[in-house]
């Protein structure tokens, strides 16, 4: 999965079969799990380790036997700690029907009239089993797997209903809701001009704040400042470019957005604890 991607807005699966599914070992390509979002909800089940994942603006560390709801739209990124876990990006509307008693319930979920955990543990043992069940038939694809899958996202919810698994929506959207909006727009900019020169200025105009005040707000949000995101991000496509094209360390380098070679070995250094030609060993 390319996580690296700051909004993922492509196909998922089939027209027919809008579901995705990965699983997430320390040999995968995108390992880490850079900040993102996309329009379809995502499951994550964790099978080892842990996984220290954000949310919006709230942080979770969540171990094996537990999983993960991401609401559409949400802004999310992942930290694997000794980790592997399987993914699952689909579009609800799989799950509608004109003709269906099930929509009204749907409905409260792509509406917003509810809101889901973010986390539910091992200890929701009804809804445990659903998920494993799903997950273990979407990576296994034997005859008829589609069905299964489908049959348990409809267990799923209909049981996170009938046991009350979730809360309602506040009238209002909460007071970081517009924080979180503007932070989007910072990070469209970011993806979208990385393997350019991108000023402090330039990044901070993309939400019309003064620089002091957009580090000031960029730092609160991803405890990181801007610079340091975008280098960190850079690095992220370099490793993506490295394991999936046969370019030169040199023309990652300068893809990802680098005018200087030995600039770019020493950041990636930094954040991979390694050089570019030993990652790729």
């Amino acid at each position: 999965m390319q996580y690296i991607n700051y909004r993922e807005s492509r196909q998922r699966g089939t027209a027919d079969f809008p579901l995705e599914y990965h699983h997430v070992s320390p040999s995968h390509p995108q390992y880490e799990m850079a900040l993102h979002w996309h329009v379809e909800f995502e499951l994550i089940r964790v099978l080892k380790g842990v996984l220290q994942i954000t949310i919006d603006e709230r942080t979770f560390r969540v171990s094996a036997g537990s999983f993960i709801f991401i609401p559409a739209g949400s802004l999310h990124s992942g930290t694997p700690l000794g980790c592997e876990y399987d993914c699952l990006v689909f579009d609800m509307n799989v799950l509608m029907n004109k003709n269906d008693d099930c929509c009204k319930f749907v409905r409260k979920i792509t509406d917003r009239e509810v809101s889901f955990n973010y986390v539910y543990t091992g200890t929701y043992n009804d809804i445990h089993q659903i998920v494993w069940h799903m997950f273990d038939s979407i990576s296994s694809k034997k005859p008829g797997y589609q069905l299964i899958v489908l049959g348990s996202l409809y267990q799923l919810i209909g049981t996170i209903f009938s046991e009350n698994y979730y809360n309602p929506t506040p009238d209002k959207p909460p007071r970081d809701h517009r924080r979180i909006v503007q932070l989007k727009q910072a990070l469209e900019f970011i993806e979208s001009s990385y393997n350019k020169p991108i000023s402090l200025q330039e990044m901070a105009d993309s939400v019309q704040m003064s620089p002091k005040y957009f580090c000031r707000f960029f730092q609160e949000m991803t405890h990181r400042s801007p610079v340091d995101y975008l280098n960190y991000y850079r690095i992220e496509r370099a490793c993506y470019q490295l394991l999936t094209t046969n370019d030169t360390i040199t023309e990652v380098a300068y893809n990802a957005g680098f005018n200087d070679l030995s600039y770019f070995i020493k950041t990636f250094k930094k954040y991979k604890g390694t050089t570019p030609k030993q990652y790729l060993k």
